[in-house]
């Protein structure tokens, strides 16, 4: 029996939709069109697709934490999304929830240290320029 290294595919999935949705309305405190927002997101070293944050822009909206305006002085109409007051609402909340999940996160790797050092050699690759 070979011992492999666990497929984590499917739980960082999961993992990045809760993040995804802080991380735009975090981003669209200033508007943005979609692309940019990509392309910023991307520029901090986090990759998204498209065809997952077009969708998820659309949750957003029609559930009224970011509303969209079309800008069509340019040549490309582009639409520009911004959070709502009640987008800013969820993002305090759904940050308070991240906040304490960090925390109790690291609280609990400081007492492993086998978790300790391993949380501690990633955190200083990450941060790396």
């Amino acid at each position: 029996m070979t011992k492999t290294e666990p497929d984590i595919g499917s739980l960082e999935t999961e993992m990045n939709r809760g993040f995804l949705h802080i991380l735009v309305l975090a981003l669209l405190e200033k508007n943005m069109y979609g692309y940019a927002m990509v392309k910023h997101i991307e520029s901090l070293g986090y990759k998204v697709e498209e065809n997952t944050l077009y969708p998820l822009l659309r949750r957003l909206e029609k559930n009224g934490w970011i509303a969209s305006k079309w800008d069509v002085t340019e040549d490309r109409p582009r639409k520009f999304y911004a959070i709502t007051a009640a987008g800013r609402t969820l993002r305090a909340g759904l940050l308070e929830v991240w906040k304490n999940q960090n925390r109790i996160l690291g609280e609990i790797t400081k007492a492993i240290p086998a978790l300790a050092s391993s949380t501690a050699s990633s955190s200083r690759s990450s941060s790396s320029p």
